[in-house]
């Protein structure tokens, strides 16, 4: 169990720049007279608290089972069993999210090693429950009576024995006691590849010589220039890697930064990797799996890894032709741009020259597009896009704890109602120590409890935007504003989901569709109409971007677009052939060799003596998965395509509230197939998706 989910009028409201007069109290008052409870997380606030936290979740946990196994058996129900199962478990999970939040978040070093050192006792804890005999007997006995269940319960039911059945509950008692023994060996081995990647640095000073052309959103950031005049480079802070990477006219500083970017934790991270493949390979077999992937992706939609597999290199044929011509345009770029007709391109090229050829070819300097997006205009304007489309309203409160300067609260209520359906975080600039990437943390899921009362849903939005100069606001790029529309996204399906039970909510979906909602919404982004709502020079507001500037966008989009997903496609398939592995090919795999092998032939050959795997944060925790990235794209891209066509357009009202109640609000209550044709109201096509690559019927 990982620690690690009727038509409205289309109105916008406003969103309150400062902390509102309403206060946490008083949304909590009205969330009681709705019959739910408002509940933000009580924060460990100190190592001391983190560890009696956790003992206090565990013992706590542990006594309530203690009661449910010693039910008498002729009076079992499904609340006193199941759905018992389902709570306290789901409490346990609320604790040891806050913790893993604190272990990606908090400034203080010693708070995050004692987090991580939490999260590792936790789920060492989870991995106990899965072969608890007694609690299995007791859901099976209450299973036995065949009950009169609706869909839902039944769901949670059949479920839940299934996940005891893939646990190895099954097997013999030797065998399944080193199953779980080897479970959490790999959680060890997953928390030690997540902690390398979280403390690996490589900074290289550059003279301004170096960097030219690197624009002044990088230069002029915290922490860039140094006391000898020189200007330090982050390779694990993203936008650090992206700004250098597009922009840098000296090859040679590009490359620098690639390849440190691709040694990040290699030494480390490589042997820990291998013993991640192989003893996964090990649990599968004993489960009497053929693969790892084969036991991940059995729960999934696509099923299996051939399945998964198929899909992946289908997509990789289906783009060839694009894709080659691709790059044989940037090829040529950059021929002409130094002189050298038989000039080759390298992987720390493709950025840059895709800048140059956005620039050139379609007039579009990303670059320059920054000015349209400062940060506040753009956050208010995303959230007033989802208030406006989902029939919410967003309003920021005093928080009573944050765990670090600058994190800020909202309270998200239905519009029509005002009653109150959770909260949400946002911590949205780079700090040392913090989580380096862009990514929503649940920290609790919206459940029924005992006494009647619905418990909302809390989320923390993490990300990593430049920060503000001091003399200009934080500027985004236009990728900045996909992301941030992408990973609000896991917010609202977090906020918007009205399961009973907690393993029904958003965190239950099949992990090969819980992108699809959020990269669905990356298609707002690239609308006229959306960005006319708020992209808007900072210097003068009057000034919006041109409709032939965004038409630009999207044919430089289609153009390079080829490239881009045979980039996802390439690390696809890297995590589904180590995971497809048997224990003994895994344990000789030369797992740098094997991926740079398949980056090499799906996308372009990276550079010699690096490792991109080192520092591939999605193989722990997120393995033989990252192929759903694009699975839930094709999903996206035709949800999206209704919008597209509706008489509001992005924007349409109607169509939000069908969104959210038929996707978001019923979460994993239902198959999601079901859920995405009865929002779409026809079967799905993968048209829409091919449109979006530019590849056109």
């Amino acid at each position: 169990m990982a620690i690690f989910a009727a038509a409205t009028m289309a109105v916008a409201f406003p969103i309150v720049a400062a902390a509102a007069p309403a206060t946490y109290a008083e949304f909590q008052a009205q969330a009681r007279g709705a019959n739910h409870v408002l509940q933000l997380p009580a924060y460990a606030q100190t190592p001391e608290q983190i560890k009696a936290g956790t003992e206090q979740a565990i013992s706590t946990a542990e006594a309530e089972l203690q009661a449910l196994v010693a039910q008498d058996p002729a009076k079992l129900t499904l609340a006193s069993t199941f759905a018992a199962n389902d709570a306290i478990v789901g409490r346990a999970l609320t604790w040891a999210n806050q913790v893993g939040t604190i272990t990606e978040t908090h400034p203080d070093k010693a708070m995050r090693d004692t987090a991580r050192d939490a999260e590792m006792k936790l789920e060492a804890w989870f991995i106990t429950l899965d072969y608890r005999d007694d609690i299995y007997r007791v859901l099976q006995a209450f299973a036995a009576t065949r009950p009169a269940l609706d869909a839902q319960e039944q769901r949670l039911v059949d479920y839940a024995l299934r996940d005891y059945r893939r646990a190895g509950l099954n097997l013999p008692a030797a065998e399944r006691n080193k199953v779980e023994q080897l479970r959490k060996k790999l959680s060890e081995l997953e928390q030690q590849f997540s902690r390398n990647i979280n403390e690996a640095r490589a900074p290289i000073d550059f003279t301004a010589e170096e960097l030219a052309g690197v624009p002044a959103s990088l230069l002029e950031s915290p922490g860039v220039k140094q006391p000898d005049g020189r200007y330090r480079v982050q390779p694990h802070i993203t936008f650090h890697v992206v700004l250098i990477s597009e922009n840098a006219d000296v090859a040679e500083t590009r490359r620098r930064v690639n390849i440190a970017r691709s040694r990040l934790a290699m030494e480390k991270n490589i042997p820990v990797l291998t013993k991640l493949v192989t003893l996964r390979a090990e649990i599968a077999q004993r489960l009497g799996y053929a693969s790892w992937a084969d036991y991940r992706i059995e729960v999934r939609m696509a099923g299996s890894a051939a399945t998964a597999l198929l899909f992946e290199e289908e997509l990789v044929a289906g783009l060839q032709p694009k894709f080659e011509a691709e790059l044989e345009a940037l090829r040529s770029l950059k021929a002409a741009h130094t002189g050298q007709p038989d000039a080759k391109l390298e992987p720390w090229d493709i950025g840059y020259y895709t800048n140059k050829l956005m620039k050139e070819r379609y007039a579009v300097d990303a670059e320059s597009l920054r000015v349209f997006f400062p940060y506040q205009a753009a956050l208010e304007g995303m959230l007033n896009t989802y208030q406006r489309i989902f029939g919410l309203k967003f309003t920021r409160i005093e928080p009573p704890y944050t765990w670090a300067e600058g994190v800020q609260l909202y309270v998200v209520a239905d519009a029509a109602t005002g009653v109150p359906m959770g909260a949400f975080y946002l911590d949205m600039f780079p700090r040392e120590g913090k989580y380096n990437h862009f990514a929503h943390f649940r920290q609790s899921t919206g459940h029924l409890l005992a006494d009647g009362k619905y418990e909302l849903p809390v989320s923390v939005l993490v990300c990593n935007f430049p920060p503000p100069s001091a003399d200009k606001p934080s500027l985004l790029s236009h990728d900045n504003i996909e992301t941030l529309f992408h990973e609000f996204g896991h917010v609202m399906h977090n906020l918007m989901g009205r399961a009973r039970f907690q393993s029904q909510t958003y965190a239950g979906v099949p992990k090969d569709f819980v992108e699809a909602p959020s990269q669905m919404l990356e298609n707002w982004v690239w609308d006229k109409a959306v960005l006319d709502t708020f992209a808007a020079d900072y210097r003068d507001p009057a000034k919006k971007i041109p409709a032939e500037t965004i038409a630009a966008m999207i044919r430089a989009r289609e153009a390079t677009e080829g490239y881009a997903t045979r980039r996802q496609l390439s690390l696809g398939l890297i995590d589904l052939k180590f995971h497809s592995l048997s224990p003994e090919d895994a344990w000789t795999a030369d797992v740098v060799a094997m991926s740079n092998d398949i980056i090499t032939r799906v996308g372009i050959a990276p550079a010699p003596d690096t490792a991109f795997v080192a520092n591939f944060g999605h193989l722990a925790g997120y393995d033989a998965g990252y192929y759903g990235y694009l699975w839930a794209k094709v999903l996206a891209t035709d949800m999206a395509s209704i919008f597209k066509a509706a008489p509001g357009g992005f924007l349409d009202g109607q169509v939000g509230r069908r969104l959210r109640d038929e996707i978001y609000s019923v979460g994993n209550t239902r198959d999601v197939a079901q859920s995405v044709e009865v929002f779409l109201g026809r079967p799905r096509s993968k048209e829409p998706f091919l449109e979006y690559v530019g590849i056109k019927k």
